[in-house]
């Protein structure tokens, strides 16, 4: 019920939130790479791939494609429910090795996509738990391409702090 508070931030800022005016770079600026062009919403991306078949594109430690998802990341306000960086507020922490539902890139794709009643009802499970865990919203209805949600991925990937082994899912994830 908590992180319903997030979605309706998200639903409200998402389209208020201009795109922030860069600073007078001291060095060139990092660009990140272009969205494929065979782009599709995340529900639509995960609807036509089969369970198990989503991996990120994008590698957690290319700057521009992280900088890139931190911006996506405080536009989709998702930083209401997991805080800035992602340490936890209102809904779990995304830096440590407690992924609620696995780690892979496939599950956190279609967590976000759909939402955890969703995907509760496709027979996913929790397979960990968290003090805070409310409901994630189905940010596929917001976040308006897979792009953006891969590269919120990198950016969540990039400011993992838990256990090194655990960082891609731990134990039966």
């Amino acid at each position: 019920m908590m992180c319903v508070a997030g979605l309706t931030s998200s639903l409200l800022s998402a389209g208020q939130v201009s795109p922030p005016v860069p600073a007078a770079p001291s060095a060139p600026a990092l660009a990140a790479p272009a969205a494929p062009a065979n782009g599709m919403t995340p529900m639509q991306r995960a609807d036509a791939t089969p369970k198990g078949q989503l991996k990120n594109p994008y590698s957690d430690g290319d700057a521009a494609v992280v900088e890139s998802g931190h911006q996506s990341y405080l536009k989709y306000a998702c930083s209401g429910c997991h805080g800035g960086n992602g340490g936890g507020g209102m809904c779990p922490p995304l830096t440590n090795d407690v992924w609620v539902y696995g780690g892979d890139d496939d599950t956190l794709f279609r967590l976000v996509a759909y939402g955890t009643d969703a995907l509760q009802a496709k027979g996913y499970g929790r397979k960990g738990t968290e003090n805070v865990v409310g409901p994630m919203p189905p940010m596929g209805l917001i976040v308006q391409t897979d792009d953006e949600v891969w590269r919120i991925l990198a950016f969540v990937r990039s400011n993992y702090h838990g256990a090194p082994e655990c960082k891609f899912g731990c134990g039966s994830d």
